[in-house]
């Protein structure tokens, strides 16, 4: 059965498994912003491996800088164009700020896009 991208961009977001779509990917204990997620070794629903090989997770690494890149980005055209006598050293400041606060979101959807992508199969 194939999904459509609206559907996977939505499990994406919900943190589901790749194989299934019903599973959660993170346990959901805790619900601070500043705690780091700690992922499940197996899915509930089809019994998914979500660790893979040692190393499976180096790529998403590369998908958590894209999403930092992309947020700085934004956060700077945003703070320039409402603003304009902010210094250099204050809009850096605001990058840096706004890539600090979604870092740890970053972590977590990184590993998700990546599963996504990349499926591991044994």
């Amino acid at each position: 059965m194939k999904t459509s991208l609206t559907h996977k961009v939505l499990q994406i977001l919900k943190g589901k498994c790749p194989q299934c779509g019903e599973g959660d990917i993170y346990e959901t204990k805790y619900k601070t912003f500043l705690h780091i997620p700690k992922m499940k070794d197996r899915c509930e629903v089809c019994h998914y491996d979500f660790n893979g090989e040692p190393g499976y997770f180096l790529g998403a690494m590369y998908v958590s800088y894209g999403m930092a890149v992309l947020e700085g980005i934004i956060a700077f055209l945003i703070a320039s164009s409402f603003i304009k006598e902010f210094s250099g050293l204050a809009l850096a400041s605001i990058v840096v700020g706004v890539i600090v606060v979604f870092s740890i979101p970053n972590f977590k959807f990184s590993r998700i896009i990546w599963m996504y992508i990349f499926p591991y199969k044994l």
